[in-house]
């Protein structure tokens, strides 16, 4: 297994994806809205792109609700957004996290039915008045404890339903004023705000299996490199202050917050202490430049992507029919969705 996880051009395997996902073995795979057409053609490709690797190797998908939902209606119900639980916790938190359980627990229903096994699930990221929207509703609130509260409950319904948590933007994306898909963001705060605010909603979720990083460059700590491609805030904020010690990914590493050639970018984020570079747009010639910059997964970056594995158990058994109106229940006037949620 190589170091990267890649994404596909569609809903079917093109004869070069073949080749590709067989000579260069990524660790795992990512799946997008351009992947999708329907339930069993998404099983099928997942199937195919196993069978040509070889093994049962992890596939990933964004599967938030809100904005990020990569499955939804017809298929698939509509989620809230995190903003919702946040709202919901406000009135009452104890069913702000019970809805936050259960929304994620029938998530995982979802995409466990389709053998899909990660989901890019929780964000930890507190958004500040004057950062860009590309955070927004996503987000659970503006106070650590809240948000860590959240995305603990989160990260447990997707564990209670067979499927693993993926801790996002590792140090913090929520000051970010411009969005990372077009260009790079510098948060100027001190390195003591930071560690009381945005940096300490990620702690009480130190624990969890997998994390992304921000493509963030906070100036206090590194003035030059975005999280993503520093040493200095992988090691000593993500790995140290942090206390995470899961198997690290890169946020897209095609992304306009980056600069400099994509293979040049996957070499410095795996230098900086990443364990794995993500690549997402499916394009075979940033695919092989990837493939071509990512080693043999080894050593701790090895022993970390076993342990997140291996922390994957079996599904909690659930009454689907009984579960999905008592969340609608639980949710009623915070959340709404656009199409019939049962």
């Amino acid at each position: 297994m190589r170091a990267f996880i890649t994404g596909l051009a569609g809903s079917v395997l093109t004869q070069a994806e073949r080749g590709f996902l067989r000579e260069a073995q990524p660790w795992g795979l990512i799946l997008f809205k351009r992947n999708v057409t329907g339930p069993d053609a998404l099983r099928s490709l997942i199937a195919d792109a196993r069978t040509v690797l070889g093994r049962e190797a992890p596939v990933l998908i964004d599967q938030e609700g809100g904005r990020v939902q990569r499955l939804g209606p017809p298929h698939w119900p509509s989620y809230p957004p995190g903003a919702a639980y946040g709202m919901l916790y406000d009135r009452d938190r104890d069913a702000g996290l019970a809805a936050a359980q259960l929304g994620a627990r029938l998530l995982a229903a979802d995409l466990a039915g389709l053998a899909i096994d990660v989901d890019c699930l929780p964000i930890a990221d507190m958004p500040s008045a004057d950062a860009d929207p590309v955070i927004g509703n996503r987000a659970y609130g503006t106070e650590p404890e809240k948000v860590a509260a959240i995305a603990g409950a989160l990260a447990q319904g997707l564990f209670d339903g067979g499927v693993l948590p993926v801790l996002k933007h590792i140090p913090g994306h929520g000051r970010a004023a411009v969005d990372t898909h077009k260009s790079l963001p510098v948060v100027r705060a001190d390195r003591a705000t930071l560690e009381g605010t945005d940096f300490a909603a990620f702690r009480p979720l130190a624990a969890l299996p997998l994390g992304m990083t921000a493509h963030v460059v906070f100036s206090a700590i590194d003035p030059i490199a975005p999280a993503t491609l520093s040493a200095t805030i992988v090691r000593d904020v993500i790995r140290d202050s942090i206390g995470f010690q899961g198997l690290l990914m890169t946020d897209d590493i095609s992304m306009g917050a980056l600069s400099g050639s994509i293979g040049e970018r996957s070499r410095t984020a795996l230098a900086a202490g990443c364990d794995v570079v993500l690549h997402c747009n499916g394009e075979m010639p940033e695919m092989l430049a990837v493939a071509a910059a990512a080693p043999r997964l080894a050593g701790a970056g090895a022993k970390r992507a076993a342990a997140a594995l291996a922390a994957k158990r079996p599904a909690v058994p659930l009454d689907l029919a009984a579960a999905r109106p008592n969340f609608a229940r639980l949710m009623a006037g915070v959340w709404q969705p656009a199409q019939g949620y049962a």
